[in-house]
C-alpha cells in the first residue's frame, strides 16, 4: 500500500486506552481504534480526550487508525 492510498479524516478523541491507543470519533459519527504516529511520539506531543486529530485509514481496515496530526484537517499540510 502507497502513502497515497490513505484516507485522512478529522476526529475527536474520546478516550485513551493502554499502549498509546486511542477511540476517535469521527466527523462521519463512526468510532475507531488509532494509535499515534511515531513521528508525534518522538516529539512527545500528547494528546488529550477532546482534541480534535487528523487520523489516516487504510482502505482495507476502516476501524483502525494512525493519529498524524492534532489539530483541523485544514490547517494538516501532510508529510
Amino acid at each position: 500500500m502507497a502513502k497515497d492510498d490513505v484516507i485522512l479524516l478529522e476526529g475527536k478523541v474520546i478516550e485513551p486506552l493502554p499502549n498509546a491507543m486511542f477511540r476517535v470519533e469521527l466527523e462521519t459519527g463512526n468510532k475507531i481504534l488509532a494509535h499515534i504516529s511515531g513521528k508525534m511520539r518522538m516529539h512527545y506531543i500528547r494528546i488529550l480526550p477532546g482534541d480534535t486529530v487528523v487520523v489516516e485509514l487504510s482502505p482495507y481496515d476502516l476501524t483502525r487508525g494512525r493519529i498524524v496530526y492534532r489539530g483541523s484537517l485544514k490547517d494538516y499540510k501532510g508529510g
